[in-house]
């Protein structure tokens, strides 16, 4: 996938030019649902980031939380599964913790994934059997674990109580995106990240791609394997680990 790995870094780098030119003409804001943020950079980033791979690969299927989704993807073996930006509320805010993620699905399960910060200029790209890079260095889903592991968390789930039962049995660190969180855990940065609630396939499917390339493990909270390219499109939870720390996260969430 020599052709793939690089359309997938320069259509990441063109998609976060993209989102700094914005970010230096001014970001106007508007809402989904609820408090759900979106951004014109969250649509520059989308149409930077489909112009390039589908530009490339048309024979590719498509999902992203910025474009009507469409079945027949379904059928297709290989599958490109985007989100431009993931982490808008932190864009909006101006905190550095966003990210845009993309991976290459086949046959149900992420093969290559790339995450990439804009505002830190961090960019994670990894293979499966290839391992992972960041910035072009070497990178491994190693940290090690204390007696406390560390775990990246949800500022949002944080702020409205979701980790207070982790307290004391963990280091929380509050992170952004979980695309970012997960990288980060690829990367070595952390022992774990964790949702216990559903998440869009495209919010963890880069970032699943590079945890399982850099070694790591990632499954549901119940510690069964993911499944992509669904319908609908949504996982139960997420579980990501270095192996050291697997065991550990496991008995953590299940209060052990």
């Amino acid at each position: 996938m020599g052709e793939e790995w690089a359309v997938l870094q320069a259509a990441l780098r063109q998609a976060g030019a993209a989102v700094r030119r914005v970010m230096v003409s001014g970001l106007e804001t508007r809402y989904k649902t609820g408090d759900d943020p979106l951004t014109q950079a969250d649509l520059a980033a989308n149409q930077a980031l489909q112009a390039t791979l589908l530009g490339t690969f048309p024979e590719d299927g498509w999902l992203s939380e910025e474009t009507q989704d469409r079945p027949d993807r379904l059928s297709r073996r290989r599958v490109w599964v985007v989100d431009p930006i993931d982490g808008t509320r932190e864009l909006v805010a101006g905190i550095p913790e966003y990210a845009l993620s993309v991976a290459l699905v086949v046959d149900g399960q992420p093969q290559m994934g790339g995450v990439y910060n804009p505002a830190t200029d961090e960019l994670f790209l990894g293979m499966v059997g290839e391992g992972v890079y960041l910035n072009g260095q070497p990178v491994r889903a190693e940290h090690c674990l204390g007696v406390r592991p560390v775990v990246l968390a949800s500022r949002s789930e944080v702020q409205r109580g979701a980790w207070q039962q982790f307290a004391g049995r963990a280091e929380i660190r509050v992170v952004g995106s979980i695309a970012y969180k997960l990288a980060l855990v690829a990367a070595g940065r952390a022992d774990a990240t964790f949702s216990l609630g559903p998440k869009h396939e495209w919010d963890v499917a880069g970032g699943v791609a590079l945890v399982t390339a850099a070694g790591g493990v990632v499954t549901t909270a119940a510690g069964e394997p993911l499944q992509f390219n669904q319908m609908p499109p949504w996982l139960p939870s997420i579980v990501a680990t270095t192996q050291a720390a697997a065991a550990m996260i496991h008995r953590l969430i299940k209060g052990d």
